[in-house]
């Protein structure tokens, strides 16, 4: 618990019958655990429709399915060429997660060693079913993950967190079943089947801190990257940073040294 201490997250220790009402089925190993009492979830994809829409009410235009070739800095201004056209701007903003540092070479910016890594989640149908008020379980030295999904469904991830290159991720079984048996040790539910299985990228870069801000050779290259696995969760923060960065008419959140999340602190 003193590991958390300066978190400034709400914490409480439970013993393992406490545990158990919260976790049904949970094995007997398992004599101490975190609760947290102020947790919650977030609609990962109503956010996102959200964010869209009001992009768009801003005049932002999305092209899909338009794959970035190149950016030359030329005539005091950026020529981007894409698969579906050329764009022409001031400021380029390199908000490209995985491939990030891939979109600075062909922008002819020096990359700052922003890494991909796979994460893995599976779908279970588990006997019993995952009751609708299962907390999120995530043992405390990182090796597992789970939560309830609709209609009594698991999710489940073993943490894992495997360099990769970018591209289009693929799970491999190793990891499902190193999720399966950590999940196995952790409750006594019966596995009925796998239902899904998917991965998807996270990225970091070299401290494992986000890189928000104009490049320090290239002004008018912004990084804003290396979110890792919290993207969702610090967007708002991250965003309002970025747009005080962006165009100095907004205020800088209150708390946030824009100095960590600098570019430039890679230059060395």
């Amino acid at each position: 618990l003193n590991d958390f201490d300066r978190s400034g997250v709400r914490l409480q220790r439970l013993d393992w019958d406490t545990s158990a009402k919260h976790v049904p089925g949970l094995q007997n190993q398992w004599t101490e655990a975190l609760w947290e009492p102020d947790c919650c979830d977030i609609d990962v994809a109503g956010l996102h429709q959200a964010y869209l829409r009001k992009a768009s009410r801003l005049d932002a235009h999305l092209w899909c399915n338009a794959e970035f070739k190149s950016a030359v800095w030329r005539n005091n201004r950026w020529r981007v060429d894409t698969a579906r056209g050329q764009i022409f701007a001031k400021t380029l903003v390199n908000a490209a997660g995985a491939w990030a540092d891939e979109v600075a070479m062909r922008s002819g910016v020096r990359p700052l060693g922003i890494a991909p890594h796979r994460r893995t989640i599976v779908q279970l149908v588990t006997e019993p079913s995952a009751p609708a008020d299962l907390p999120l379980v995530i043992g405390l030295d990182g090796s597992f993950y789970f939560k309830p999904d609709a209609g009594g469904r698991v999710w489940l991830s073993p943490h894992d967190e495997t360099a990769c290159v970018a591209g289009d991720a693929a799970p491999e079984e190793l990891d499902i079943a190193l999720a399966i048996d950590r999940f196995q040790q952790v409750v006594d539910w019966r596995i009925v089947r796998v239902e899904h299985k998917w991965a998807g990228l996270r990225s970091f870069s070299p401290d494992r801190l986000p890189v928000i801000g104009r490049d320090a050779a290239v002004a008018e290259f912004f990084w804003f990257a290396g979110q890792g696995g919290f993207g969702i969760q610090t967007a708002p923060a991250a965003a309002t940073l970025a747009g005080a960065l962006l165009t100095g008419n907004s205020a800088m959140p209150e708390g946030v040294l824009a100095n960590l999340y600098a570019p430039r602190r890679f230059s060395a």
